[in-house]
Parts: C-alpha cells; structure tokens; sequence
C-alpha cells in the first residue's frame, strides 16, 4: 500500500461543518453525528478523513444529497447550491467530545 502524507488542513477543507440541529443531537444518541461534507466524497473516504481527524472507529456511514433549495431576496430569486450531509455512527463507548466546545 502507498504511503501519502495528508495535511491536516486539506482534510479540514473536505468536510465543511458538523450540522448541530436539535434533531441531529438529542434524537440518534450519543453515537450518532452529522456533518455537512463535499460533494465529491464517497462514505469510504469520510470514513477515513473522520478517522484521522478525531481519532475513533467508525462503524456505518449514511449520506444523502439535499436538494436544490430557491431562495428570494425582493424581487429577485436564487438557488442555494447542493451539498451533501454524512451521517456517522461510532463505536460503542466513543463519542466526539470536541465537536461542541
């Protein structure tokens, strides 16, 4: 296998931010975490940059592509664009405790 030396900060670049609505936090656990991630990604690769960056196991990764969202200002109207939102579980007994300071 080829060794490749990965920047912390390309890593960071790759996965936006983690999605902390009340729903994400209170109703699937203290296992389960969402973030907000590039749109190129695939689940083997969030799995591997989640991984490194906070140092746990991940067992399952979901994604899903959220639509296309229009938005109006006055009178004129825009597209919000497409992003993709992971859905991680950890293993039993790990939790991300930064992730909220």
């Amino acid at each position: 296998m080829k060794k490749t030396n990965f920047n912390l900060v390309e890593l960071l670049n790759l996965i936006k931010y983690p999605s902390l609505t009340e729903k994400s936090i209170s109703l699937y656990g203290n296992r389960q975490y969402t973030f907000i991630v590039d749109r190129n990604l695939t689940k083997t690769q969030i799995k591997f940059i989640l991984q490194k960056l906070f140092d746990v196991t991940i067992l399952k990764v979901n994604t899903c592509l959220l639509p296309v969202r229009i938005r109006r200002v006055g009178k004129f109207t825009g597209k919000c664009s497409i992003y993709k939102k992971a859905y991680i579980k950890l293993q039993k007994g790990q939790t991300i405790s930064n992730l909220f300071n």
